[in-house]
């Protein structure tokens, strides 16, 4: 019992602590509106900003996973978030572009601490209960609603600079608590004689190439998005921050909380199938996501029809929300195949599918503003998810095909 009671512990105050991590990691969603105007930034500047710290988080992710299995995940995650305390309250003094973009880079090892986490809480949890364990850890995603939520009021009360003061000393009090409420087992670390290398050779398994690309559509995209919508919301329709936030947030908030439901249909129903079912519904609703706003004239023989083919925000709104629903339980399904597949270094095989998820959030906002600086299409984006999706799509069919041939002679054999 005091062992479950633990588990539990550790459970709330990882998902508590990555929450405000991952809030914090998303800052330049919102941050980013007032420093571009000030800047005068174009599109491309922009995307970089935004995505400057998930670069370093993305990075920062394969050698924290095999610290995590060295050290222990309870020190790790500690350190980490008491070394992003100077760089986000520095912001506030930032003038120029390159100074955002440095301290940006310092600001990511928050998103560093997904790799810390997820191995740390996985192992308080025996198999049948991981995967629903690691989806309430990773709803910590909903961090970024958090900063959509919050970033608006505080910078429409005090100004862009007040911000990166108060997400400082919420990390530090957070790093504070996380430490009171947690606890180490000795235990759950690895052979420390293990070398870099020898873990790293993980990367000759094709699945975690496989489940890479998986993961940088439902977690790269994810972050592409909740980093890229407020400023969408913005310029399509012409909202003004705290509203387009709010609407951004109908993404990011079940993208994140759902994550937990999405663990829990992976255990009932298997990674593979929840999986194929997320891709598709990605797939839809990328597809009609990109159709641009569109005038027509059609000749008819009663003259001249106009036809004007766009979305409303309201359905725009719908269709985000749905993506983001699959999207968290997708982010979940993919870690239920890592969790099955290598129980025995799931912080290394965590890290590795972790960077390809965070590069495809750090390529994908600067992909989205190179796109609307050279089409001026602002579903472009969309459009460049949609054929993310397809190429995931034919990669699973193909992937799997012989696995479940081979399932079903066995089957039938045993019959």
């Amino acid at each position: 019992m005091a062992s479950n009671n633990k588990a539990v512990g550790v459970l709330a105050a990882s998902t508590f602590a990555f929450t405000i991590c991952f809030a914090i990691w998303m800052m330049f969603a919102v941050l980013g509106i007032p420093v571009k105007k000030m800047l005068g930034l174009n599109e491309t500047q922009f995307g970089l900003l935004a995505a400057m710290p998930v670069l370093s988080g993305s990075l920062v992710r394969v050698p924290l996973g095999i610290w995590c299995d060295k050290y222990g995940g309870r020190i790790v995650f500690f350190l980490l978030m008491l070394a992003t305390v100077p760089a986000i309250f520095l912001i506030s003094y930032a003038t120029e572009f390159w100074q955002f973009l440095v301290l940006g880079l310092f600001i990511g090892l928050a998103g560093g601490s997904f790799s810390v986490g997820t191995p740390y809480v996985a192992r308080w949890f025996p198999s049948e209960r991981r995967g629903l364990a690691m989806g309430i850890f990773g709803a910590g995603n909903s961090g970024s609603a958090v900063t959509k939520f919050v970033a608006p009021a505080i910078i429409a009360a005090w100004g862009w600079q007040a911000l990166p003061t108060v997400y400082a000393a919420a990390m530090l009090v957070t790093a504070i608590v996380f430490w009171m409420f947690t606890a180490t087992d000795p235990s759950h670390k690895s052979n420390s004689a293990i070398s870099f290398g020898a873990q790293m050779k993980v990367l000759a398994d094709r699945r975690v190439w496989r489940y890479c690309q998986y993961y940088s559509v439902v977690f790269g995209g994810y972050v592409g998005l909740a980093l890229w919508m407020t400023k969408y919301y913005v310029g399509e329709y012409g909202f003004d921050l705290k509203l387009a936030a709010l609407l951004a947030a109908c993404f990011s908030l079940p993208g994140g909380v759902l994550r937990a439901v999405g663990g829990w249909i992976s255990d009932r129903y298997g990674a593979y199938k929840v999986t194929w079912w997320v891709m598709w519904v990605c797939w839809v609703c990328f597809f009609l996501l990109s159709y641009p706003q569109t005038s027509m004239i059609i000749t008819t023989t009663h003259g001249d029809l106009k036809l004007d083919l766009a979305l409303s925000p309201t359905m725009f709104t719908v269709l985000l929300f749905i993506v983001g629903t699959a999207m968290a339980v997708g982010k979940a399904s993919v870690f239920k195949f890592i969790a099955d597949d290598f129980s025995d270094n799931i912080g290394a095989v965590s890290g590795v599918v972790g960077l390809a998820g965070g590069l495809g959030g750090f390529i994908l906002p600067i992909l989205f503003g190179a796109l609307l600086d050279l089409t001026g299409v602002r579903s472009s984006a969309f459009m460049l998810l949609y054929g993310t999706v397809c190429v995931s799509l034919v990669w699973m069919h193909y992937s799997f095909r012989p696995e479940v041939a081979a399932a079903a002679i066995k089957a039938q054999a045993k019959a």
